[in-house]
């Protein structure tokens, strides 16, 4: 796949999600994101209000619930999104309860995403699902696929960047043959070169989360012979 470092910076949600991320990243986060015409800044719940007044409407802004565990319950799930939509937020990228749902409580986790899609689309906001896929088999992230899609979830998402390992190749290929095309896919977790970018690009993702979003819009070097 070809794509100029435009076209892959669209398709970029430039993100600080760090515990230790000071106001002063934050608005560095955003200039950066205007300057490079990122499709987001992601940025913790409690940056989003300010977030929101960097940028001013130039970038949309993102951030995450029940980060980066899932495990909180569908309550406080459900309340931090709608605060994090009432601070402005326009996307919400939200971690399945992985426990539960490996312990076969299927419905319930499929339940949660449904309340959280609702809340989402009723304030024209857009639900991404964080399934982490480094924790499933490859049976539970069709399983995960399917019930996103059942729910309208409009994206699913492999990863929080804080498994032992993020986005694949593999898991993409898997996840767009196992969701409608309506349903898109966001890679994020260890994509740190062009290349890495542009093969999940190929394999089916939409959106890259990415904390080295600048580093893939350049072109990546060639060793010396």
């Amino acid at each position: 796949m070809s794509l100029s470092s435009t076209q892959i910076a669209a398709s970029i949600d430039h993100t600080l999600l760090r515990p230790d991320a000071t106001p002063d990243e934050i608005a560095q986060l955003c200039a950066e994101a205007v300057q490079s015409g990122f499709a987001t800044v992601c940025v913790p719940p409690c940056y989003v209000r300010y977030a929101v007044e960097q940028l001013r409407g130039a970038i949309p802004v993102c951030t995450v619930v029940g980060f980066p565990l899932g495990y909180q319950i569908t309550k406080v799930k459900f309340f931090e999104a709608h605060q994090a939509l009432n601070d402005g937020a326009t996307e919400i990228d939200m971690v399945i309860n992985v426990g539960a749902f490996k312990s076969g409580r299927v419905e319930e986790v499929e339940d949660e995403i449904g309340q959280l899609v609702e809340l989402c689309h009723f304030k024209n906001a857009i639900l991404k699902v964080i399934i982490e896929t480094a924790l499933l088999t490859e049976d539970e992230i069709i399983t995960a696929c399917r019930i996103c899609a059942a729910v309208g979830a409009d994206f699913v998402k492999t990863s929080t960047g804080f498994a032992a390992r993020g986005a694949s190749v593999a898991d993409i290929t898997l996840m767009r043959e196992h969701l409608p095309p309506r349903v898109r896919i966001k890679a994020a977790g260890g994509i740190r070169t062009r290349v890495a970018a542009l093969a999940l690009l190929a394999a089916g993702a939409h959106r890259l989360g990415s904390s080295n979003s600048l580093a893939l819009l350049k072109e990546d070097e060639i060793p010396a012979a």
